[in-house]
């Protein structure tokens, strides 16, 4: 199975009895005054979601609710107990997708290879570009027995704050902000300050995505990195890790091959005034 794959593929096998589809989607309401808040989306998940889909909460028990910092990762323990509860053992073959951006689905993928699973795909447009093929959805809640998920981490593709504050004077790391580019220059801001980590790229993540909601070509993504040097180390980070996250699919995708993501990002980074930040492009 390809890590990326279409709905037409998806159709053919929605019934395979090794295939776990689970709808990833965090909702996000804003602010008045330009912020927002993210929460569960089950219940939107149970007004109507692909047919055989499970719910992976991301706002739920897929994070460390007991940590402030939003979507805190779980230990490697607590992330596969819960995905083994989902249905996901080590035999599994696991398809995620979102409403919207795919980012979401993107975070829990790349949580699956943290903790050493290998054997999980994108759908490519999510619910929908399977929606606007005039596809069924369904309201059933779908629970599945619980498998056995065996840990087997891989902690470098988490950065860490020590490792991108390192970054800042080590040539050989290269950090990639994934903020749309007027966040990254500082013109606007979600965060407690603006601007970006010094010396970080700017690879806008949502323009990883075209007008229909699906990944552009392969052509035009390699076009987007074609200025990196594919065996360097790469930390991507964004806001709070999850359009990081798509940066990182389509990375590896593209044969990136140590390429990690800080989680914890701007919102922990941008509140502490000890950590620089800058002003304009890098």
């Amino acid at each position: 199975m390809e890590t990326l794959v279409t709905t037409e593929w998806l159709s053919q096998h929605l019934d395979d009895p090794d295939l776990v589809l689970l709808d990833c989607t965090v909702t996000t309401i804003p602010h008045d005054d330009g912020g927002f808040h993210n929460v569960s989306a089950r219940p939107d998940y149970e007004l109507g979601h692909l047919p055989n889909a499970g719910f992976a909460d991301l706002k739920g028990d897929l994070c460390d609710t007991s940590n402030s910092v939003d979507f805190a990762l779980p230990t490697a323990e607590e992330f596969c107990h819960v995905m083994g509860a989902l249905g996901v053992g080590d035999d599994s073959h696991v398809v995620l997708y979102d409403t919207n951006y795919t980012a979401w689905a993107a975070r829990v993928w790349w949580m699956l290879r943290w903790v050493g699973f290998d054997r999980a795909a994108i759908l490519d447009g999510g619910l929908g570009a399977w929606a606007s093929e005039g596809r069924a959805l369904s309201t059933e809640t779908v629970t599945r027995a619980a498998k056995l998920l065996t840990p087997n981490p891989r902690p470098e593709l988490m950065a860490d704050q020590a490792e991108v504050l390192a970054s800042i004077d080590d040539d050989a790391i290269i950090l990639i902000d994934t903020l749309p580019e007027e966040f990254y220059r500082g013109e606007m801001a979600i965060y407690a300050r603006p601007g970006h980590i010094p010396g970080a790229l700017n690879i806008n993540g949502l323009k990883l995505l075209d007008k229909t909601g699906r990944f552009r070509s392969e052509d035009e993504l390699t076009s987007m990195h074609n200025k990196i040097d594919p065996d360097a180390r790469i930390i991507t980070y964004c806001g709070g890790g999850i359009v990081a996250s798509a940066n990182a699919f389509i990375m590896t995708r593209l044969g990136f091959s140590n390429v990690a993501v800080y989680t914890d990002s701007l919102q922990v980074w941008a509140a502490d005034p000890d950590k620089p930040m800058v002003i304009g492009v890098s």
